[in-house]
């Protein structure tokens, strides 16, 4: 089992990771973050995602849709973003965002499911 610190600086490694957070949902407080940085404030993206998480609950909450959110991509320009609710703590989701020419979208996705596995909150 991994620390959240150890947690997120793994996920730092990934080729192209400007910033990794944990964050807790429904305050949309992080409880760690690593990397980011002038060009990525994290606590700002993970308040905005936050608001993307809430969204997508209540939209399979209306249509009745059971089962868990792996994960959610979200691609823009020149940046990949993931968010990855933790199984073991369904109000945390892990997010992280690439550099889209630098990133490896299906290694990325491997390493935060590693990532959510070993993660000891």
């Amino acid at each position: 089992m991994a620390d959240v610190n150890s947690s997120l600086n793994e996920a730092m490694k990934l080729a192209g990771a400007i910033g990794v957070a944990l964050v807790d949902w429904r305050s949309g407080m992080t409880l760690g973050t690593a990397g980011g940085g002038a060009g990525m404030d994290m606590e700002i993206a993970a308040a905005g995602n936050t608001e993307v998480i809430r969204a997508k609950h209540n939209t399979m909450e209306a249509l009745g849709l059971t089962g868990d959110i792996e994960d959610m991509l979200i691609t823009l320009d020149t940046q990949i973003h993931i968010l990855r609710p933790l199984k073991k703590e369904p109000d945390l989701f892990i997010y992280i965002a690439l550099e889209k020419s630098q990133a490896n979208l299906a290694l990325a996705r491997l390493k935060m499911r590693q990532i959510e596995g070993s993660l000891e909150v």
